[in-house]
């Protein structure tokens, strides 16, 4: 009776893709690990009732095994939970497992302890790479295994790596991750995406694999070209990219939303068609801590803002968009709409101003965030077992010496510079600021460099993306040895001795605290702060910049506690006020 039910599981999830005459597959990209699990269900909901049949969704695997063989599933990473509450409100799911999935996240998914080892190569059939994808594979794929529709779960199909196309052309290594899968029990179809174009098909796909398609225009020359190369099988866009095709916001730019008319016609045109599609994203959400990716584009480092907004059918407070229901009355043309209303809009409030009365100096407090290493030479963060955050460099250097240029030999990403515990100035990686010039008088004096993770690359030939000082430091043509280096990851601030009393400058850690009576959904602004990072009861609600263009935080009502709330700030410049503001609207600039 079992290996029965399996094969009718198996029939039902080839038939989403290749049956004409069964109802299309209408997905929409919800990633569990950017969502708040007490919101899975009012997303969830919302993407059901615009009509939706599947929710899609990534694996971040640097989130889920963030030490070599430590594997974390539980709380916001509760895959099953998510799998498990998709199928109770009657939506199939697909699974993106990677092991990369770019998604604009950081190192695209793989996790930063992989560069740790100069031998692994990413990506393809390296044995060292291999064997770290099996460890991940062996605890992953049974937990998806019990969700699969031959179980009688809701999972109906499953991706092999992520628009590989775009990477490489190993197909050892694409057979090695689709038998991998199966030989651990998944008997469903397994599907790869990659853009519409000769080079991409050939190089992403395998030979009895779905191949699908990634775009956000042309639907109609997108499916001539999978037909090229798939003549018999089903018409699926894996990703209708329905953001700005600028791009991804990174700092610094401008938001750019689509106009909801365009999006809707080009939806109309890909069901026209016959084609199964998914909405990417339907939600992003957030990227909560140091989680975002960035873009190397025409030579230059672009690192993502903490918001995932994305310019989606729910913005990322789940607030529908003009584009959802524009997308949903296209939707109604093709396929029966839900007619039980929509989960009612979630409450925000503007809790107001909020004073920080507490500080504490970075350099004052080091030793409580981190204990120093020794090294001749600077190491950058994956060589001392950190994954995020910052790292501070320190050394001696003796004068007198004449002025001349301190060159951050390969900086990743942004670093300030100090002197004496004065400062001097900021380094970038990219290239706005790419050298200071200093003056030391005769005696010794202390240099410090505080870098910044702004994240890892996510996309493209340059995913080796070392954080820190990944080459040298040099004084004109001279180069520095000795350093003592601290590793700031800071995920755990518990310990931080705070004093009464604000500085003003940076870089340091502000605290204040506020009560809330009710509990809602705000967005932090802080108007005359710089550059940082917030921390709301323990948790890292992300980075802020002055140069935008997100001027606010969105701070979900499950973070927050009824009664009294802890907020601390890293500023690592300086502020005019030490207070911010809690708000009932996103700002953008």
């Amino acid at each position: 009776m079992k290996k029965i039910n399996e094969m009718k599981g198996m029939q039902k999830s080839m038939k989403v893709f290749e049956d004409q005459s069964y109802p299309r597959l209408l997905a929409g990209a919800l990633h569990y690990f950017r969502v708040v699990p007490e919101y899975w269900e009012d997303r969830l909901k919302k993407l059901k009732y615009l009509g939706l049949n599947t929710v899609e969704t990534y694996v971040p695997w640097n989130r889920h095994e963030p030490k070599p063989g430590k594997f974390v599933f539980s709380g916001g990473l509760d895959l099953e939970k998510f799998i498990r509450l998709a199928g109770a409100l009657d939506l199939q799911v697909i699974v993106r497992p990677g092991p990369y999935i770019c998604s604009e996240w950081d190192f695209g998914g793989l996790p930063s302890w992989l560069l740790a080892n100069s031998e692994i190569r990413l990506r393809c059939a390296n044995p060292l790479y291999l064997a770290a994808v099996d460890r991940y594979f062996d605890d992953l794929i049974p937990r998806l295994k019990r969700f699969q529709v031959a179980s009688g779960g809701p999972l109906i199909a499953v991706q092999v790596e992520n628009e590989y196309g775009s990477y490489g052309s190993d197909h050892e290594y694409l057979r090695y991750l689709a038998e991998g899968m199966r030989r651990r029990g998944l008997k469903l179809p397994f599907f790869t995406s990659d853009g519409p174009a000769d080079h991409y098909l050939v190089g992403g796909t395998l030979p009895g694999v779905l191949k699908t398609v990634n775009f956000g225009n042309n639907a109609a020359g997108a499916f001539s070209k999978l037909k090229e190369h798939q003549p018999d099988g089903p018409l699926m866009c894996a990703e209708f990219w329905n953001q700005d095709l600028g791009g991804f916001l990174h700092w610094g730019e401008h938001r750019k939303p689509r106009a909801a008319g365009e999006v809707a016609n080009i939806v109309d045109e890909i069901l026209r068609a016959g084609a199964s599609l998914n909405q990417y994203m339907f939600h992003g959400g957030t990227n909560f801590g140091f989680m975002n990716g960035a873009n190397y584009d025409n030579g230059q480092y672009r690192p993502h803002i903490t918001s995932y907004d994305h310019d989606g059918l729910l913005d990322e407070a789940g607030n529908p968009t003009p584009k959802y229901w524009a997308i949903r009355e296209v939707i109604g043309k093709y396929a029966p709409l839900p007619k039980e209303p929509p989960p009612p809009a979630l409450p925000k409030f503007a809790y107001g101003k909020v004073a920080l009365t507490e500080c504490a100096s970075l350099f004052d407090v080091l030793e409580s965030l981190s204990f120093p290493e020794k090294r001749v030479t600077p190491e950058p963060m994956e060589k001392l077992g950190q994954d995020y955050g910052f790292i501070l460099y320190r050394t001696i250097v003796t004068g007198p010496r004449e002025p001349m240029p301190l060159i951050l030999q390969e900086v990743h990403d942004r670093a300030q510079v100090f002197v004496d515990g004065k400062y001097k100035g900021v380094i970038e990686r990219w290239g706005i600021q790419d050298q200071l010039v200093l003056e030391f008088a005769a005696g010794d004096h202390q240099l410090d460099i505080l870098v910044e993770n702004m994240g890892r690359i996510n996309f493209g030939p340059l995913l080796r993306d070392y954080k820190g000082i990944t080459e040298g430091i040099r004084l004109g043509d001279q180069f520095i040895y000795h350093w003592q280096i601290f590793s700031l990851p800071l995920d755990d601030l518990s310990k931080l001795p705070f004093a009464p009393g604000i500085q003003l400058n940076g870089p340091v850690f502000c605290r204040g605290h506020f009560q809330v009576d009710n509990v809602a959904d705000t967005f932090l602004a802080l108007p005359g702060w710089i550059k940082g990072v917030c921390f709301i009861n323990g948790f890292n609600l992300g980075r802020y910049w002055e140069v935008g263009p997100q001027m606010t935080l969105y701070l979900p009502a499950p973070l927050l506690r009824k009664g009294n709330n802890e907020l601390i700030v890293l500023e690592l410049h300086g502020m005019q006020t030490a207070a911010v503001e809690f708000r009932d609207k996103v700002e953008w600039k």
